[in-house]
């Protein structure tokens, strides 16, 4: 699957990468991560992600094997981060203090022949608000009277 962004640049899916999760359900102000696999060593990862509601393919951040990062425009960076393995083979994405905002498609990238190959894609599907704050009523001081099964099975009605 190629998505033609303009005439010199394409965006494809590949064999080459793969992301676990598919899917993350999140709540408010929480965190997740999601990991890239290659299949070989490459000169970093582009993370991007795909907005339904805005339309909209944004760039998010690129990691090289050796942990500099380039963050795209209006991008918080300390909203995400990218830690990379020794292998240079594994990357993830870690976004922090998440807001339904952040719903989307995430996808990692690599670059080559002037393509971007694109991973499987991993859907933030719903960041949940957080639940009310509940107040406890405080347990009753009030005894409790308890019938025992041999009381309760020699009376009659």
């Amino acid at each position: 699957l190629c998505i033609s962004v303009s005439f010199f640049l394409g965006f494809c899916t590949n064999l080459l990468l793969s992301q676990i999760p598919e899917h993350i359900l999140a709540q408010t102000n929480n965190k997740t991560e999601i990991i890239c696999e290659l299949k070989k060593e490459h000169a970093g990862v582009y993370w991007y992600r795909w907005s339904q509601e805005r339309q909209n393919f944004e760039f998010l951040i690129f990691s090289n094997p050796l942990g500099k990062a380039t963050y795209g425009a209006n991008i918080s960076q300390d909203k995400f981060s990218v830690h990379g393995a020794s292998s240079h083979t594994s990357y993830s994405l870690h976004i922090s203090h998440l807001h339904a905002s952040d719903n989307g498609t995430y996808y990692c990238s690599i670059s080559q022949s002037s393509q971007l190959l694109l991973g499987s894609g991993t859907r933030l599907v719903d960041v949940l608000p957080l639940p009310p704050k509940t107040t406890q009523a405080p347990l009753s001081k009030k005894p409790v009277r308890c019938i025992t099964k041999s009381k309760a099975a020699g009376k009659k009605g």
